[in-house]
């Protein structure tokens, strides 16, 4: 995650420069800059060059609901701990107010669509599963140059001031993305594009040049619930709410510390992100699969062996996943969502893995190698707790020992 404070112009404006100085005539458009709908469709041309799947332009004041919804998001503890998104929220919910110099924004989605069931690796217990947008190279370095290539255009040709944004600063990308048009925000909360159904990442562009908006897209959601139905921890209160708190992305990405015993069954076999509610998504029929090469899948980080994930040590881990968003996580949040797909296995055979975790450093690992074993070895977890006990300090790994947390939801 890039700090949110380092919010930068990414590209100078033509007007910053000596030779931008209309002098006594005034402001007459000097030769080679385009007009607003010219300067648009240059955009585009950039756009679809640098491999986007679908451009789309918003005004500044696109979202007025948002201050308020945000509120409300944040006032119900929805965000968990990720005390970033209560910072800076009216810049957040408002582009002029975060960047007073803004007239349009430029939104770009670029496709992941993979091939095949995203989800069939779920059936593989022995294995891990890794979110689709996980298992390449990090989207945010890829995308962001590709906008800086779009984002020349608009100094270059239209003398506009740029600030490209993947990620990096109080954006919300989502409802800017539907005001532009590119989609709608689905029941699940995520966008939903007619063309490339649920698989798109998100970037902006917010420039001062005045570019002519497109209209916002309307919801085609209709009546389908799929998917609020298939979420295993039960993560939506309402349609178009998220609780990040229940879901299991936030769970195995986001969230620093512990993972309550309410929700590692639902983690099944999800050792980073989950896919559950955008792969069950009906437009994904319409998406055809990515072809940006520097986004392709990584052939090796497909239903890895559970076991071979938990022998890894903090270097391994690193090389492995080089590169990769599942790198920013760290090695002992992932090895703790590794040993709860081990405890959700209902394979006997890995519990020597858990066993083998009980003495790392980390009390994330201590704690769910503990909980691993007394789910697939109770004898064993039962013969070891007294002397584990005896030596164990940390008061939440004292507590996986003391007595085996029960399963509140299905394994899924």
């Amino acid at each position: 995650m890039v700090c949110e404070d380092q919010v930068q112009t990414e590209l100078p404006a033509a007007a910053e420069r000596p030779d931008s100085r209309h002098g006594a005539l005034g402001p007459l458009r000097r030769p080679g800059l385009l007009s607003p709908d010219k300067l648009k469709a240059a955009i585009a041309t950039r756009a679809k060059a640098e491999g986007f799947s679908v451009m789309r332009v918003a005004s500044t004041d696109a979202i007025p609901e948002a201050p308020g919804r945000l509120a409300g998001w944040l006032e119900a503890g929805h965000h968990g701990d990720m005390t970033w998104l209560t910072e800076r929220t009216a810049e957040r919910a408002d582009p002029a107010t975060l960047w007073p110099a803004a007239r349009s924004v430029v939104m770009l989605g670029m496709s992941y669509a993979g091939e095949g069931d995203p989800l069939a690796v779920l059936q593989q217990r022995d294995r891990g599963a890794i979110s689709l947008y996980a298992r390449r190279r990090d989207y945010h370095d890829v995308i962001k140059g590709k906008l800086k290539s779009v984002a020349s255009v608009l100094a270059a040709r239209g003398e506009a001031e740029v600030k490209v944004f993947v990620d990096t600063a109080p954006v919300m990308e989502k409802p800017l993305a539907q005001a532009a048009g590119l989609g709608w925000q689905g029941k699940q909360t995520v966008l939903v594009s007619r063309r490339h159904g649920a698989w798109l990442f998100l970037g902006a562009i917010y420039t001062s040049a005045e570019l002519p908006p497109d209209a916002p897209e309307r919801d085609h959601c209709g009546s389908c619930t799929r998917c609020l139905d298939i979420c295993p921890t039960k993560a939506f209160p309402a349609p178009y709410q998220l609780d990040s708190r229940r879901c299991i992305a936030y769970l195995t990405i986001e969230h620093q510390g512990h993972i309550d015993a309410e929700f590692r069954a639902g983690i099944g076999n999800r050792v980073f992100g989950c896919d559950d509610c955008l792969a069950v998504c009906p437009w994904n029929k319409f998406a055809e699969a990515s072809h940006e090469a520097r986004l392709a899948l990584k052939s090796e980080l497909g239903a890895l062996p559970l076991a071979d994930l938990a022998a890894l040590d903090d270097a391994a881990f690193r090389m492995l996943f080089a590169g990769t968003p599942v790198k920013r996580t760290g090695r002992d949040r992932f090895i703790r969502n590794v040993l709860i797909a081990i405890g959700n296995s209902g394979d006997p055979a890995l519990a020597a893995s858990a066993e083998a975790l009980l003495d790392d450093p980390s009390p994330l690992v201590r704690a769910m190698a503990a909980w691993a074993l007394w789910q697939l070895a109770p004898d064993r977890a039962a013969n070891l707790a007294p002397a584990r006990l005896a030596q164990e300090t940390d008061p939440d790994v004292r507590a996986e020992w003391t007595q085996p947390s029960p399963n509140q939801l299905e394994p899924a």
